[in-house]
This record gives C-alpha cells, structure tokens and sequence, in this order.
C-alpha cells in the first residue's frame, strides 16, 4: 500500500468501537403498512442474516461497511449533524440483472426472519413485503455506477438503508460525509468470541475516508468545515445537503471555495433537476426525510437555499432563475404555516419581487402569497431550464 493510499485509512479507537457497537446493537423498528406488525431488527442482526443468505446463493459479499451520518457520528459524536438513516453498504458482483433480482429477493426472504412469532408466513409474498416494509428500491446500472438500494421503512426517518455496490464512481458529496467503517472484524467477532469485548481486548475496526485523507476529513468533522474535490461531480442533490450543512453551522473553508462549490452545485441541481415540478418535488422529499425532529429547520434551510441559488445561479435565464426562487419561498411560506409561526396563512405579504408572469389585480410592490401552490403545470414549459456555463 503507498503512503497515498493508507492516508485513507485509520484504526478506530475504543471509545469509537464501542460508539459503533451500541449503534449495531440498536433495536430499531421495521414499521409495516396497513395490518403489518412492525418488526425488531438489530443492524448486526440483518447483516449476518443477509450476508449468511447471499453467500448461501453463491454471491461473495467482498465486506459489508457503515456508511454516511452514522459512521461520522462513531468517529466523532459531537458532529453536529446527529444520525438518523443507517447506511449499510455490502461490496458485491452485479454483473446483469438476475444478480440484482437476487439480491433484492434474498432482502425480501429475510423480512420474514424478523416476523413475530405466530405470524403464519406461508402466504406472504416477496410482493407482498416489498409493499409492506420497503420504503425506497432503487437501481442503478451504467458503465461507471453498479448499485441497488433498499430502504426499509421506519415512521421517524430512522430507515435502515442496505446498499449492494458493484462499483460506485462518487462515493461522496463533502468530506465530513466521506467515511466508512468496514464491520467484518467486529461482525467475526460477534460470531466467535464467547469473552466480551473490553478496552485491552477487542477487535481491530479499520475507518476509512474515500475523500482521500482520513485526518484531513477528521479535522473537517470537528472543526465543521465544508470541503471536497472536484465538485462538478457532485450530483444535484448535493445543493440541499450543502445548504443544511450550513444551517447545522458547518461553513467552507475558504470564500473562493464558497463561492466555487456554490457555482458548480446550482448549475448540478438545475441539470439533473431541470423541471419545476421535479424542483417541488425533490425539495419536499428531502424536507421530509432530513427533518424528523427538526422540523424547524426547515424554514432555516429554505432560506439558506433562496439565498445560494439567487447568489450563485449562472446557468439559467432570468424567468427561470425568478420562477425556482418563487418556489422555494412559496415552500418557505409553507413551513411557517406548518409551525404556526405566522398569524394567518391566507393573506400574507412576502417582501420579494414577483416572477413577471405572475398576474394578480392585487399586486402593487407587494406579492399577496397564498399557501396553496400553483398548480405545476402553469410552471411547465417544453423549452430547456438550464443553459450550458461558457
């Protein structure tokens, strides 16, 4: 291994091998749709169960390792950021289709290892648990990216995520949300050891960084500073977690990088985005799923979004630079509304400059907002929202 490489690497210490412990050894509700129980499931527990049954059909798991918010919060448990999703990542062969529908069945068959006890299982479907307990499949299948994802539901945004990688080209947005911690030893030792473990005597947990340097990245997490590489890589997705990053107090490192990632991340966000209803319905999802128990953040992290996208826009026309802004304060509204924070939600003055295209008989140097959004088609064009950077 070259000094590059195993500056990506790092031993956990025993305060972090235990934080990681507790967090595998967490009960954490399966929540069923309509008349299903909900179901118990340990982290550890559904690994080995998963791995145990896939390498039963002949598919070598090459490690299985905890990913994102998670692993950041067992490195360091004052991040700031807290944990909520459990990102679970398995390193497998998907070399065509069947390999990705075995996966997902063998997912599926588990859920009924974690049935309670008296549940008749006989008549229960792979279909009828994919509707169920999974809240999210989704599969990727190109020439750089080889994944698939399952989701399991849990009412409170705690969904336990079980990732099947082939190969996965971004592995990252920012530093701080770059590290791994690879299970195999603590998962063997699960298995095989009859002595618990104790401070002189436990397993060696390696963490990795795939931002490229494990300290550098450690510095950033307890310092809460924003830093990547190459942010044109940066999938648009990547504007919101910045901009809740921001609101949780993270800040760049540097103006100019500010600036630079701010660029390169609206311009990401309007291509894979480029739709206002798909805009509407990207940013309600990632409301919905980031800020369980933090709801009143929300407005914060609108705000913060507003401020970035009209700053740092350069690959859109006027209209539809002012139709997006027009959206997220229409959203902004509506999380106020939501939390009670405003008298009435039907009659309300919002101090910004309208959209030209909005008529309203009322309208003199005030835009009267109503809470009830504009129906997305009125916003739909055929033309294209985003315009290639000279």
């Amino acid at each position: 291994m070259s000094a590059d490489q195993s500056r990506r690497f790092c031993v956990l210490s025993w305060d972090q091998v235990q934080r990681l412990d507790s967090i595998l050894g967490e009960a954490i509700p399966i929540h069923g749709r309509g008349n299903f129980p909900t179901l118990s499931v340990q982290p550890r527990q559904i690994v080995q169960v998963v791995r145990a049954r896939l390498e039963e059909r002949g598919v070598c798991v090459r490690d299985v390792r905890l990913n994102g918010s998670a692993a950041s919060h067992v490195l360091h448990q004052d991040t700031g950021l807290g944990y909520k999703d459990l990102d679970l990542i398995f390193g497998v062969s998907l070399r065509d289709d069947q390999a990705f529908r075995l996966v997902k069945d063998v997912v599926l068959d588990c859920l009924l290892d974690f049935l309670p006890a008296g549940v008749s299982k006989e008549r229960i479907t792979a279909l009828t648990l994919k509707e169920a307990y999974v809240q999210k499949l989704v599969k990727v299948c190109n020439d750089t990216d080889r994944w698939s994802l399952i989701s399991l539901s849990n009412n409170t945004g705690k969904n336990v995520e079980l990732k099947f990688v082939d190969s996965l080209r971004r592995q990252f947005e920012f530093s701080v949300d770059s590290f791994q911690i690879c299970l195999d030893s603590l998962l063997l030792f699960d298995r095989c050891s009859k002595t618990p473990m104790s401070e002189s005597f436990h397993p060696t947990v390696i963490g990795e960084s795939v931002y490229g340097d494990f300290q550098e990245a450690m510095e950033h997490l307890c310092q809460r500073t924003i830093a990547t590489r190459t942010p044109e890589e940066i999938r648009g997705g990547g504007l919101l977690k910045y901009c809740h990053l921001l609101v949780r107090g993270f800040r760049p490192s540097s103006e100019a990088d500010m600036k630079q990632m701010q660029r390169y991340m609206c311009s990401r966000f309007f291509i894979d985005f480029p739709d206002i209803g798909e805009q509407q319905r990207k940013l309600e999802a990632y409301l919905q799923n980031h800020f369980v128990g933090m709801e009143h953040k929300r407005y914060e992290c609108l705000m913060t979004l507003h401020q970035v996208v009209n700053e740092s826009t350069v690959c859109l026309m006027g209209h539809e630079r002012r139709q997006t802004l027009s959206l997220i304060s229409m959203l902004a509204l509506k999380v106020l509304a939501e939390q009670n924070a405003i008298p009435t939600v039907t009659n309300v003055t919002c101090y910004y400059q309208p959209a030209p295209y909005v008529q309203d008989i009322n309208f003199s140097n005030y835009y009267i907002a109503h809470v009830q959004p504009p129906p997305v088609t009125a916003c739909s064009s055929s033309y294209q929202t985003w315009l290639p950077c000279s």
